[in-house]
């Protein structure tokens, strides 16, 4: 339910919730227009409404703008380490060996993206150009960065994941897009000495935070949904 001082019949109440969720996508280019952090604070204090096992919170968040957003893309972008060569030694995202469903999903959103910028399959340069505008935020005015306690174990990770989804649909409330970004995680080493984060935490990923700049065909990118029989059982 929302607010209890909010008038809106459940019908509406489900029209706007599933709205937020539907669309809600992965943004690569975002406008100069400026987040107030009030702004911020509101969705990041809405999403920590997240569950977690026994009200553990296994969540932390820096907030970078301006120069230290600057300085954060430089340090990475600076380093010399392509992506394709850097070690994800902190925690692995995907499997050694992809494999079917997930390997022709994978391809499916590449060569769609690719396909809108009209990067054709062999343009390695321009595909590590547009990967690297990861590490720009897709110069969004706001970036974040997520870690968890290494100490934790897999069930907090699953809190801080919908944690995440959290911030994004708050976000999507206020006409606001995002872009999550798993991209940094490997680049902690670069990330830690700009924003002082322990050793003690593992960057899980980040986040672009910002204004959907329509006009860039990127942007109309929306990623394509198995169907319900593919992955839902009805036991009864």
């Amino acid at each position: 339910m929302l607010a209890p001082d909010i008038n809106i019949s459940p019908l509406d109440e489900a029209v706007i919730v599933d709205e937020a969720i539907n669309s809600r996508k992965s943004v690569r280019a975002f406008l100069p227009t400026p987040v107030d952090e009030q702004t911020v604070r509101d969705i990041l204090e809405i999403a920590a409404r997240a569950p977690s096992g026994t009200n553990m919170q296994p969540w932390k968040v820096y907030v970078v703008t301006g120069e230290k957003k600057q300085a954060m893309s430089d340090a990475i972008l600076g380093s010399g380490i392509r992506a394709e060569k850097i070690a994800w030694d902190e925690y692995k995202y995907y499997p050694d060996q992809f494999f079917e469903p997930y390997l022709s999903r994978r391809r499916a959103v590449g060569f769609a993206l690719y396909n809108l910028l009209g990067i054709g399959k062999r343009e390695t340069e321009r595909m590590r150009a547009q990967h690297d505008r990861n590490f720009t935020f897709f110069d969004a005015p706001v970036g974040m960065i997520f870690t968890i306690d290494r100490r934790l174990n897999q069930g907090s990770w699953i809190d801080h994941g919908m944690f995440l989804q959290s911030i994004m649909i708050a976000a999507r409330g206020r006409g606001l897009h995002t872009c999550p970004q798993a991209a940094f995680a490997p680049y902690h080493r670069q990330i830690r000495p700009v924003l002082g984060i322990p050793d003690e935490e593992i960057i899980v990923c980040g986040m672009a935070l910002g204004y959907e700049d329509e006009s860039k065909p990127e942007n109309s990118l929306r990623s394509e949904r198995a169907p319900l029989e593919e992955f839902v059982s009805f036991v009864k």
